[in-house]
């Protein structure tokens, strides 16, 4: 009974660290974001341009170590990592729980969102299994069988194959409610009895301060943005989207965007990232859709000199969006995205539309 016990508890555990290894792994820079978002909280700030790196080593060891406890590779030495690995995360997510200051510990990805506390208590149900594991782990044998090697050497190559491949394009399975196959006006909708004000506080003049969405924050010259809230008026179920909005030199143009029976927008979502050979393939991109006399938008989430100048050159007006929901639309630092009535159809790296198109 015992030792049916323990392999129950193995198995359990091995699935859950495959499964949010896999999910984060499909989509490595949402990990990232959250790595920027916990260093920049901890005033770690200086560690923010390492983030994606952290965010590979994350999800590969994490992955890595799922199958090597299924397969009962280097059990103790796995079960030490593991529980070294959990520990880290129960900081994160007891941090996360009793400051409030980050609300999605991204444990799970996008697939899969739990609270600071339930996550934390997560960690807590994992690390009492992980030490029953290492309490009553059979004795292993002093080598493996020559296959069960091949294997384990081959996972974390396959799982950084993968994460970079996700990195150079877009994730390989998309949790995010911009999906492709997802309407956001759908996905904007609520219960009727739900309630909400969105709120952003940005820091204008070195102050922080609070905004509406109607007084378009993002537009304020030299605003920094500080960070965006779904504050509750009334109780129900939260709406999948919170955020959308796209204003324009004309205003709102949310409506007119999701309206159109087909819309295809550039994103660009890292603006100040942007090479000069992303703003070549980028005049490529707007070239095609005025030959095709296609109906577009180009959308940031902050003004650069670079990118106005581009902008006047190409005689094509900028519109903007709030820069959290545009790093959820599009995993990359620009892209372009495809709807029609308001559902998407497609979604692309700069790079990889121009090869979609054969331009």
């Amino acid at each position: 009974m015992k030792n049916i016990l323990w392999h129950a508890v193995r198995l359990f555990l091995a699935v859950n660290f495959i499964f949010a290894g896999a999910v984060k792994l499909a989509d490595p820079v949402g990990t990232q974001y959250k790595m920027e978002e916990y260093f920049q909280v901890l005033g770690l700030d200086f560690l923010t341009p390492y983030a994606l790196y952290f965010a590979l080593f994350l999800v590969v060891l994490e992955w890595t170590l799922g199958w090597w406890l299924l397969l009962g590779y280097r059990l103790r030495q796995t079960l030490k990592v593991l529980t070294a690995l959990t520990v880290f995360f129960l900081f994160l997510t007891g941090f996360s729980a009793v400051t409030g200051k980050v609300t999605d510990c991204g444990c799970f990805g996008e697939a899969l969102k739990l609270t600071p506390w339930q996550t934390f208590w997560k960690n807590i149900i994992y690390l009492v299994l992980l030490f029953f594991l290492m309490r009553t782990a059979p004795r292993a044998p002093s080598r493996s069988p020559k296959f069960l090697r091949m294997a384990a050497y081959t996972l974390p190559v396959l799982a950084l194959f993968l994460a970079v491949r996700a990195v150079r394009h877009l994730p390989l399975k998309e949790f995010t409610p911009y999906a492709v196959g997802k309407n956001i006006r759908e996905g904007m909708a609520s219960e009727d009895d739900y309630v909400f004000e969105e709120v952003w506080y940005y820091k204008v003049n070195g102050e922080v301060r609070r905004f509406s969405t109607s007084e378009a924050p993002w537009r304020i010259p030299g605003a920094e943005f500080v960070k965006h809230e779904t504050v509750t008026v009334s109780e129900g179920r939260p709406p999948e989207i919170a955020g959308f909005y796209i204003d324009s030199e004309r205003g709102d143009i949310t409506d007119e965007v999701l309206s159109a029976p087909s819309a295809w927008l550039i994103l660009l979502v890292h603006p100040d990232r942007l090479t000069d050979e992303d703003y070549k393939r980028l005049t490529r991109i707007l070239q095609y859709f005025k030959e095709q006399k296609a109906k577009y938008y180009v959308i940031t989430s902050a003004d650069t000199p670079k990118l106005e100048r581009w902008s006047r050159a190409m005689d094509t007006p900028l519109n903007w969006m709030d820069h959290t929901v545009l790093k959820t639309m599009l995993r990359a630092r620009a892209g372009v995205m495809h709807l029609e009535n308001a559902t998407v159809t497609g979604k692309w790296t700069i790079q990889d539309f121009l090869k979609h198109t054969g331009k």
